[in-house]
């Protein structure tokens, strides 16, 4: 528990649910607000993610403000990581926050960024402590609310296409501090022990964010994206750099000529009747064909790239599969490859060109 001045945080308690529920219904549209089945379930799977801000008086404290959270495998908020059963799996790196709400009578008091700002720093403490490995926090919430968020250190992301209620929401995220990170401000090793390039990555400032071009942005499509090799019949890579395509980010994932053009049958990479992600195009659906791009040989191929846990594939029970996300922005799936296998494929729809 830690306080500051009469106001003290701690995990909301069973005894005090009904008193969050108060708040809860109190504070958001009935459209909006959560249900009490969803509390009772997200205070007994992930009490650790449900703190509190209590008012002190004498020797009798008073809940006034929470946070509840759940945890997803998901790098991007879903209408599944929403879900009231399926929407706590233990283990997993992104904090989901379901719920920011204070109690009308101690709004506009700095109480909500102060909860905020303890929430997220237990999160780290609980990283650096080693007794979680979270990556990331994911929240959607309404545009007149962007300001308050990124005084907690929250990224605009954008829209985000979940629908529950009648306004829109747009998704923001915060990375975390993990306990396994290290200081990038002077390298380990001298820069002429690093692959070519990889320092220089590292240097860059992430507002310098390239300009890009999606497929359907060239007169001729996929056509003008690629160019013929010069000793292989047959074989055409990359013209451009292939970069992350949600606006904001624009991390380099692959220098040109890196990759080879394959049209091969396309895979599913999201579960049925997930809803799409405004920044990445559908593939189409098994077993008709999808352009890809092939890197071979090892993940030092690629600029910037991230892998997910080993998943077991949506359409067939063979290899399981690391799906290929945004190195900085976690964005994904972008493509994909087999567990312990040397071959990664990225959708040429999923990425776009430096332009």
């Amino acid at each position: 528990m830690s306080s500051s001045t009469d106001i003290v945080y701690d995990y909301v308690p069973l005894d005090d649910l009904d008193k969050a529920i108060e708040i809860e219904q109190q504070g958001y549209p009935a459209d909006e607000a959560g249900s009490a089945e969803s509390f009772r379930l997200r205070q007994s799977q992930a009490g650790t993610l449900f703190l509190g801000a209590y008012q002190v008086d004498g020797s009798s404290r008073t809940l006034i403000a929470y946070i509840c959270s759940t945890l997803s495998p998901a790098t991007s908020r879903t209408h599944e990581s929403m879900s009231t059963l399926t929407t706590h799996i233990p283990g997993s790196s992104s904090v989901c926050i379901h719920s920011v709400c204070v109690s009308g009578t101690h709004r506009h008091q700095g109480i909500g960024l102060a909860l905020l700002k303890e929430y997220i720093s237990r999160l780290e403490q609980a990283n650096i402590d080693g007794s979680a490995k979270y990556e990331r926090v994911l929240l959607i919430t309404h545009e007149n609310l962007r300001g308050f968020y990124e005084q907690g250190g929250f990224e605009w992301v954008g829209p985000s296409p979940i629908v529950h209620g009648s306004k829109p929401w747009f998704e923001m995220r915060r990375n975390l501090t993990r306990g396994d990170s290290t200081e990038l401000s002077k390298p380990v090793h001298s820069e002429t022990q690093l692959p070519p390039g990889v320092w220089e990555a590292l240097q860059r400032r992430p507002d310098i964010i390239p300009s890009s071009r999606q497929i359907s942005d060239f007169p001729n499509g996929l056509a003008d994206v690629l160019t013929a090799d010069g000793k292989k019949q047959g074989v055409s890579h990359n013209k451009f750099d292939l970069l992350c395509p949600r606006a904001g980010c624009g991390s380099i994932i692959l220098k040109n000529g890196v990759g080879e053009w394959v049209e091969r049958s396309s895979v599913q990479l999201e579960p049925t009747g997930s809803p799409e992600n405004p920044h990445l195009s559908p593939l189409p659906t098994p077993p008709e064909t999808a352009q890809w791009w092939l890197i071979t040989g090892s993940p030092m191929a690629f600029e910037n790239i991230g892998f997910t846990r080993p998943v077991q594939s949506l359409t067939n029970s063979g290899p399981k599969l690391k799906l290929l996300i945004c190195g900085e922005c976690d964005l994904g799936p972008l493509g994909w490859s087999e567990e312990g296998g040397s071959e990664f494929w990225l959708a040429c729809s999923r990425v776009c060109y430096r332009g």
